[in-house]
């Protein structure tokens, strides 16, 4: 009897990614009991998150619970690994010594090693998928991060920025194609910057070119770009090529020079507009998410005033944000005082969700009446939940398709998880979207 093993995945998409990678090292030696099984597991792992308060506070707590597990005899074993655990390495022993072991954001080899079996170079690319991942993956294509935002402690967590050749990636994407994938993700902490370490220049419009390629593939996604440096030869994959989505999510924190410069972003309000624009003129039907922060020290009323200003003028189809939290570690926790009170940055942040809210609701009501192809991620209730180009999975709304046998040529809804369906909008809200089933693609 093989001994059993369950890893519980908290915090990014870049996490779930390298869980899948240790489960696919382990998975001969290993039953996988699957996250959200309630089994007694002979290790009980956790993937960690450490970037900000709430996702240290999350991550704290399911390590206490699987301490607890432990003690009651649910489990045997309690391993832990991660962000937290790479940041507070010093401190997570002596706070919590119940844990068997600790390793950190970038041991996934010791983590092998440690579970006794011997990391596995052939399989390198390969991944253990989560039994919901059907129609789409996340594919990291770099690790860690050269930029030093004032505010982000990622780069002494993950280290040095890292890209991953391209032909590994193409062979990890052959891999999950032939796992029925569909759509892949591309992720890294600066999409942007990839390719810089090891092929001396921005490489990113030729790894979606070599991944379009791949056949079973139908969409790739581009996330987290960081604006500075954004390579143009990105567009023309965007415009010209059919399987990249035309749709980007570029993180761009804010958009006043005093702001830009005090977070270390490497760009000012005129680049970020001019880029913007570029985007909005040369990938004609783009949609854009972002995301902002407010409050952070030095932030005045101008410069809240002129954010404001720049989303109504850009009308991003997205928009996440953030109210400032000093992080240890950081430049801005060490050179700046934290001086916003929380009301003014939680009514900043009321202020722009509200308006970003309106602009959302816009968008999704001008999509009412058009076709459009999507993609089914699951059925529920019977509905199909399904996705166009335009929606990213987990972040943006969905779009509601209810089933009909006849439609769909008698196949059971669950058979049309991953297949794409043509469908036209005939009702919107802020976040989802309502469609009528036109035909399977």
């Amino acid at each position: 009897m093989h001994r059993t093993i369950q890893i519980i995945t908290l915090g990014c998409s870049k996490n779930s990614v390298d869980t899948e990678h240790i489960l696919a090292q382990i998975g001969s030696v290993y039953e996988i009991i699957p996250e959200g099984e309630d089994r007694y597991a002979d290790i009980l792992m956790l993937n960690t998150c450490g970037f900000i308060g709430d996702a240290k506070e999350e991550s704290i707590q399911a390590i206490l619970e699987a301490v607890e597990r432990k003690k009651r005899g649910e489990c045997g074993q309690v391993y832990v690994f991660g962000c937290l655990s790479q940041r507070y390495a010093k401190q997570m022993p002596e706070l919590i010594p119940e844990v068997d072991a600790w390793f950190g954001a970038r041991d996934n080899d010791e983590i092998v090693k440690a579970l006794g079996v011997e990391p596995d170079r052939r399989k390198s690319t390969e991944r253990v998928l989560a039994p919901a991942s059907m129609s789409y993956a996340y594919l990291k294509i770099s690790e860690g991060c050269d930029r030093r935002c004032s505010y982000c402690a990622i780069p002494f967590i993950r280290g040095a920025h890292k890209s991953v050749p391209i032909e590994l990636l193409v062979k990890e994407a052959e891999s999950l194609a032939a796992k029925g994938i569909k759509e892949l993700i591309v992720i890294a902490q600066d999409t942007t910057y990839y390719g810089l370490d090891i092929y001396h220049k921005r490489a990113l419009a030729e790894l979606l070119q070599k991944l379009s390629e791949v056949e079973g593939i139908e969409w790739l996604r581009i996330h987290y770009s960081y604006p500075a440096g954004f390579p143009e030869d990105v567009f023309e994959q965007m415009a010209d090529n059919p399987k990249v989505c035309k749709y980007l999510d570029i993180p761009l924190q804010h958009v006043s020079d005093n702001q830009l410069s005090l977070m270390h972003r490497n760009v000012d309000g005129a680049w970020t507009r001019e880029l913007i624009q570029k985007l909005r003129d040369r990938v004609p039907g783009v949609v854009l998410r972002t995301t902002m922060i407010v409050g952070h020290p030095g932030e005045t009323e101008q410069d809240f005033d002129e954010l404001m200003d720049f989303v109504r003028e850009a009308r991003f189809e997205r928009l996440g944000a953030f109210t400032y939290s000093e992080e240890e570690g950081t430049y801005g926790a060490e050179h700046y005082e934290d001086s916003i009170p929380q009301a003014v940055k939680d009514d900043r942040y009321n202020k722009l969700m509200s308006l970003q809210s309106d602009i959302s609701l816009e968008f999704n009501r001008s999509r009412v009446g058009t076709e459009e192809k999507v993609i089914v991620d699951a059925f529920s209730d019977g509905i199909l939940v399904c996705r166009s180009q335009y929606e990213s999975p987990e972040v943006d709304g969905e779009i509601l398709v209810k089933y009909t046998p006849e439609l769909f040529r008698e196949m059971l809804p669950e058979e049309l998880v991953g297949h794409f369906i043509r469908v036209r909008i005939v009702g919107a809200d802020e976040y989802d979207l309502i469609a009528e089933p036109i035909d399977i693609i």
